[in-house]
């Protein structure tokens, strides 16, 4: 009986990974291609902190190797949104809380399995005390809406499941 379970368990394989991915063995390269911030408000520092953040967490999170383009697992874009809003209002009528969103399309080529591509938008963002000035506090939502952002973009792009 546990003879047969073993042989028929031999030829399933799952890969596991501590961050999650489940990335094919054929696949040895990744590429991606700069994020322009196309949005009609514009952060200076928004399209290179977006795609150096890409870049970090493919060569840290996976085995896949840099390559300037064309990769197995390539990744092109733009920033298409980036606004500030209120989040929440005091029962006077004073805003309490912003909140910055910031959105990218992300066109993502599997080139292993095309079924796997896809071309969709993420968003994520950050609340902030309505006393602040978001220039004051930008550089730091940034950041945190990213690393958002990229989970979200490795864990569409990386995950199977």
């Amino acid at each position: 009986m546990i003879a047969a379970a073993v042989v028929a368990m031999s030829g399933c394989t799952v890969k596991y990974s501590l961050s999650g991915a489940s990335i094919p063995p054929e696949a040895k390269t990744f590429s991606v291609a700069y994020f322009p911030n196309n949005a009609p408000m514009v952060a200076p520092i928004l399209s290179s902190t977006l795609t150096d953040a890409l870049v970090d967490k493919f060569s840290r999170q996976t085995r896949l190797t840099q390559v300037d383009e064309g990769g197995d697992f390539a990744f092109e874009g733009e920033i298409t949104g980036y606004s500030s809003t209120t989040a929440s209002v005091s029962s006077d009528d004073y805003a309490l809380q912003n909140r910055l969103t910031i959105t990218v399309k992300v066109r993502f080529t599997n080139v292993i399995d095309d079924k796997l591509s896809f071309n969709k938008s993420f968003s994520a963002y950050a609340d902030y005390d309505s006393t602040r000035l978001l220039t004051e506090v930008e550089s730091e939502l940034i950041t945190e809406i990213v690393d958002q952002l990229v989970t979200d973009i490795f864990q569409a792009a990386a995950s199977n499941w």
